[in-house]
């Protein structure tokens, strides 16, 4: 990590809460954070507040918060804004993770700010923080055709998809894990060429397999 890099304190995962919306392609943030608590060293304390749940915990000797808010997708912003304000935050030591339906399930992208590009969720984070200087981690869940994408999120992945997706939040765990320990651009070098697909199996037909590349290859 680079002298004028800032060091991620606050991991921020969007989705909906209810059980109507678990599994939900929508709910990947919520997913990678589940995925964090459970890869992540030492012990977490769960705690409930500023309209989310979240996680306080040490990471290589920093302070490292996980966050779901509890408020819908569209007024994220509200949680997110009120435990920034509460632990004197800057934009610049959070990192968002959440679904896009502008990349392919099986990649994943990470950028260091940048704008909402339509997503509810991004731009409520931006409004209430009044910054696009956060760090954020895009999960690809597919497109959908025109005038469907809302049925789409808010769909569960067919048993097909489920292996692949299983693996991507992995990977987004880990990408989460290298850009909170050495920096967003390291962790952007080693994953935004990643790519996992379905690989026909000949003895296993249907079974997932891993397909990656990165930046460095």
């Amino acid at each position: 990590m680079s002298a004028a890099e800032h060091r991620i304190q606050l991991v921020v995962g969007l989705g909906n809460p209810g059980r109507e919306y678990e599994k939900t392609r929508h709910n990947a943030g919520f997913e990678a954070i589940d995925a964090l608590l459970k890869m992540l060293p030492g012990s977490y304390d769960k705690k409930e507040g500023f309209s989310g749940i979240y996680w306080e915990g040490r990471f290589k000797g920093q302070n490292l918060t996980l966050l779901k808010p509890m408020t819908f997708m569209n007024l994220s912003g509200k949680s997110v804004a009120g435990l920034v304000m509460r632990k004197e935050l800057q934009p610049e030591e959070i990192m968002l993770v959440y679904d896009d339906v502008d990349l392919p399930l099986g990649k994943i992208r990470l950028r260091k700010d940048g704008s909402s590009a339509g997503h509810n969720g991004v731009e409520s984070v931006i409004n209430s923080l009044e910054s696009q200087k956060f760090a954020r981690l895009r999960i690809g869940i597919g497109g959908a055709s025109r005038g469907q994408q809302i049925d789409h999120v808010l769909s569960k992945f067919p048993a097909s998809e489920q292996p692949v997706f299983d693996k991507v939040i992995k990977a987004a765990a880990d990408a989460v894990i290298m850009a909170v320990s050495r920096g967003i651009a390291a962790a952007m070098n080693s994953f935004n060429g990643m790519e996992i697909g379905v690989e026909e199996n000949k003895e296993n037909p249907g079974v997932a397999g891993e397909k990656t590349k990165t930046m460095e290859e």
